[in-house]
């Protein structure tokens, strides 16, 4: 299969600048991002994608094994990597694409240069001695609601994962992005999302790593980033001062002028 259709590939900015690729989370796809490549495009060649089940991305190439594992969206990368020819790659994840892009960059480390994550969380449920933010039982509660009641979970969900109150229309566009998604493909990334432990493939990662997160985040308490940080060598953690799980909606100049800084300075 043709990957760049089957993911909805689309490349913009400068073709001889250093790459950025940019994941979307769970819920969203590459539009998620439309507020800050303009910023990008003047420094980067930038490189969007949809996973499989996600935006304009092939439905028929959904497989419920496949996508029903982390693995599953890092061979999509890996595979949008391959097509491209991609190499020094700045892998940028949001959300749960952060640990997608750690699980990527372990299996080719010859194709990526730098990580960027924004708002990751390697477990979503809190363990001894680890605060995810979420009890196993929130997280059984949340799923079931999402299993039963697809668009009614994402009413009244987005709008909270999205913060920002006071700029409803934010929550709207989060929340019209979920019910975007095809249901039967969405239970199955949320269960593999907020289900997933990740915190051993932390300590994997080799490539300078920046941690952004925000003042305030229901999905990724400030404890989560800290986690993160401390968990990869070197790496550096950034506080936006944005609030919500979705900067690159909320707070896009700060959070293209972060990558930029990053990617220009090393660490």
């Amino acid at each position: 299969m043709d990957t760049r259709r089957r993911n909805n590939v689309v490349v913009t900015g400068c073709a001889d600048g250093p790459v950025l690729l940019l994941a979307h989370g769970f819920g969203c796809d590459q539009n998620m991002w439309r507020l800050v490549v303009p910023a990008l495009a003047e420094h980067f060649r930038v490189v969007l994608f949809d996973y499989v089940g996600s935006g304009r991305s092939d439905p028929s190439a959904w497989n419920e094994e496949r996508y029903g594992s982390l693995e599953g969206y890092a061979s999509d990368v890996l595979e949008v990597c391959e097509d491209l020819d991609l190499r020094d790659v700045v892998f940028v994840g949001h959300s749960v694409s952060a640990m997608v892009g750690v699980l990527a960059a372990t299996r080719a480390p010859e194709r990526f240069s730098r990580l960027v994550m924004i708002g990751p969380s390697p477990r979503y449920i809190d363990d001894e001695g680890y605060r995810g933010g979420f009890s196993a039982e929130d997280i059984d509660e949340l799923l079931e609601s999402l299993e039963s009641n697809y668009l009614g979970w994402s009413a009244s969900m987005a709008p909270v994962i999205m913060g920002n109150a006071d700029r409803p229309e934010l929550g709207q566009e989060l929340t019209t992005s979920f019910c975007a998604t095809d249901p039967a493909m969405a239970r199955i990334f949320a269960r593999t999302t907020f289900l997933s432990d990740s915190r051993e493939d932390l300590k994997t990662v080799t490539v300078p790593t920046l941690v952004l997160e925000c003042t305030q985040d229901v999905i990724a308490p400030r404890e989560v980033g800290a986690y993160v940080r401390d968990a990869i060598p070197g790496s550096r953690l950034v506080t936006l001062e944005a609030t919500g799980h979705c900067p690159h909606l909320s707070a896009p100049e700060a959070t293209a002028g972060a990558i930029i800084d990053f990617v220009g300075t090393g660490r």
